[in-house]
């Protein structure tokens, strides 16, 4: 049994073959690379159709390699969350692809928190009433550009469109649905009040469901799952899918993540989204992770290696006090007025300062997430680390050091392309096995000590100036 694993993230694609074991086949394994276009105004968007063709050329080369003549029984998916993208009636794009990132909407958020209490909106739909999701991004575009806003027929996540241009039908799963904004945990449908409040009939967004469809177009003889959230798959992916163990995913942006089967309120400020009908994922995301690290890398000219620039003992040392905020920033305390800031630069700071300064302003972001998180669920027994941080070595014991905690490494770097085929696997009654024991990263009490006041003054300068706009 092979399935096709297929995971569209915001800067790259990747697709792959998987054994009815979970293991990659070989030869199979295909990326394609390519890169957000921001804006001076705060927008954050990718081309639909670039974005298609990279999927496609991953598809082709998967799809050219000799493991795939041998047949293909089903077809799952990864992909971003909280993407939205406007489609005429003949289902082509009229919009860009309007990210997690873009920040446009910030303003339009804010009167929604006018108009719906938030906490309440919150607990219907495990979402915040904040630019990253869908009703404030609707509601801007139909402020701003009212014509193209009637022209648009449908809403759809860019995932759900690419699996319709390539395998046929249309329709979402629970999990893309889940981290809109706006749909029901309740009746686990488009959330009608949300809906009428940004103008948007449910009727323009797509049918949700779980149920596979045969391929009318490529694969006819596979099943096609529709796309999960990649949050979603990343924890199973990982192997960070039981209780009491937390998955962090640092990649362009990051998050920490639990799954978890109660329907009980969570932490106001972090989400509960949708792996199927029987699991939640909650946790935060923070925007700024790998691309603002690839900010540093590309403007600070380091005159020195990565691992050297991230010392260890340096790092607990720095004086800098840094609000990662290039990119509008999310959980858990969502400052939409902030941007990012530098405090105490002096003649003597140099780059690696600034670069390490900035990977730990990240780490501590992460760690108000986990300090939520197991305010909720108890402490966990295991935190599970994948993504492209695990290229960079030098990154994980500053993790770890940062978080206060031992972290384990996923043997696993792409979760979320193998927590797709992990998805699919189960639904057609697999019995995959277990990825190797992660290997254990153990923290310096010493160290994470002054990484915690370092916390600290990173959070009180954040206090101090939310009271202002920018």
């Amino acid at each position: 049994m092979r399935v096709l694993a297929i995971d569209i993230g915001s800067s790259s694609s990747r697709t792959a073959l998987f054994n009815q074991r979970s293991r990659v086949v070989p030869e199979t394994a295909a990326r394609c690379e390519y890169s957000l276009r921001y804006t001076a105004d705060g927008g954050a968007e990718l081309s639909p159709i670039a974005l298609q063709r990279a999927v496609r050329a991953c598809l082709r080369e998967t799809l050219r390699s000799p493991p795939a003549k041998k047949g293909i029984v089903a077809v799952g998916g990864s992909a971003f969350w909280h993407g939205l993208l406007g489609l005429d009636r003949k289902a082509r794009p009229l919009t860009p692809i309007f990210t997690w990132a873009d920040a446009r909407s910030g303003a339009d958020a804010a009167r929604l928190r006018e108009e719906f209490d938030e906490r309440k909106i919150h607990a219907e739909t495990g979402c915040m009433l904040r630019g990253s999701y869908w009703p404030a991004k609707l509601r801007w575009l139909r402020r701003t550009d009212r014509a193209l806003f009637r022209n648009v027929h449908r809403w759809v996540s860019p995932a759900d469109w690419i699996f319709a241009e390539i395998f046929g039908g249309a329709a979402t799963s629970h999990s893309m649905a889940s981290a809109t904004g706006l749909y029901d945990l309740r009746t686990k449908t488009w959330h009608e009040e949300l809906c009428e409040g940004c103008g948007v009939n449910p009727k323009q967004l797509d049918v949700i469901g779980e149920t596979p469809n045969q391929s009318s177009r490529e694969l006819r003889d596979a099943l096609i799952f529709n796309a999960i959230g990649d949050g979603a798959a990343g924890n199973l992916g990982s192997g960070a899918d039981t209780a009491g163990l937390i998955a962090i995913n640092i990649g362009t942006s990051a998050a920490a993540r639990t799954l978890d089967r109660s329907e009980k309120n969570i932490p106001f400020g972090l989400f509960r989204y949708v792996v199927d009908r029987e699991r939640f994922v909650i946790g935060g995301a923070v925007s700024n992770a790998g691309n603002l690290r690839e900010w540093c890398l590309r403007h600070l000219c380091l005159r020195m290696t990565e691992a050297k620039a991230l010392s260890r003992s340096a790092a607990a040392n720095d004086v800098l006090t840094i609000l990662p905020f290039w990119v509008s920033e999310r959980a858990p305390t969502w400052p939409e007025n902030l941007r990012g800031m530098i405090l105490g630069l002096t003649q003597s700071t140099d780059a690696a300062a600034i670069f390490r300064a900035a990977t730990c302003a990240t780490f501590y972001r992460l760690a108000d997430i986990l300090e939520l998180l197991e305010q909720k669920s108890g402490r966990a027994n295991q935190i599970i680390v994948s993504g492209g941080i695990l290229h960079s070595k030098a990154s994980l014991p500053l993790l770890a050091d940062a978080l206060g905690r031992d972290i384990g490494v996923s043997a696993q770097a792409e979760a979320s392309l193998r927590g797709a085929a992990l998805y699919v696997l189960g639904r057609l009654g697999a019995n995959p096995a277990p990825l190797p024991k992660p290997k254990l990263i153990r923290h310096d009490r010493a160290l994470a000590a002054k990484h915690r006041v370092r916390r600290d003054r990173q959070r009180r300068l954040e206090s101090e100036l939310s009271s202002f706009v920018f």
